[in-house]
């Protein structure tokens, strides 16, 4: 039993016995996070990479996660977006920003996706981080709706009352600070 363990021990460390010379690499890293992040850094986004953002998000590392988030939205990936602007809201990896929020979802929207339609129609909804503008946001919604996006369904069977998607319990968040 023992000596199986240190059999799966070697094996499990032989991603970190990698080596480099003049031929490559021998035994790089493939679905590591150091790998994931070496992407990043080199400017290499691809849908896995971008997904790994949420793990990133979700296990508290922010500041990694904005750098996967952000390279993944500058190549055009939308969900990254919609998580910029969840994490800008949220204030995780940097200060709550309800503008800059709304600024990645109108970004996503524009770029046609459902979540950033919905997201950026309830900002325009209840002028948050954007001027409001309900009839625009009710379009968004619609148009979400459309496209399939269940809680933009919902929200507009409910007569557009935003109580439907967020609970009261949050509507001091998007009180006018005024």
């Amino acid at each position: 039993m023992r000596r199986a363990f240190c059999l799966l021990a070697c094996l499990a460390a032989a991603p970190a016995l990698a080596e480099t010379s003049e031929f490559g690499t021998t035994n790089p890293e493939e679905m590591t996070m150091n790998r994931l992040l070496e992407n990043v850094e080199n400017g290499r986004v691809d849908m896995t990479t971008c997904a790994a953002g949420y793990l990133m998000t979700k296990s508290g590392r922010h500041a990694i996660a904005r750098e996967t988030f952000e390279a993944c939205a500058a190549a055009g990936y939308t969900q990254a977006m919609t998580w910029m602007s969840y994490m800008d809201q949220n204030g995780l990896g940097a200060d709550f920003d309800p503008d800059r929020a709304a600024a990645w979802d109108r970004r996503a929207a524009e770029a046609g996706d459902p979540v950033g339609k919905y997201n950026y129609g309830v900002s325009l909804m209840r002028g948050f981080g954007v001027a409001q503008d309900e009839a625009a946001g009710r379009r968004l919604i619609d148009e979400a709706a459309a496209a399939g996006l269940p809680i933009a369904r919902r929200v507009r069977a409910a007569g557009y009352d935003l109580d439907e998607a967020t609970p009261d319990a949050d509507n001091w968040r998007y009180a006018p600070a005024f």
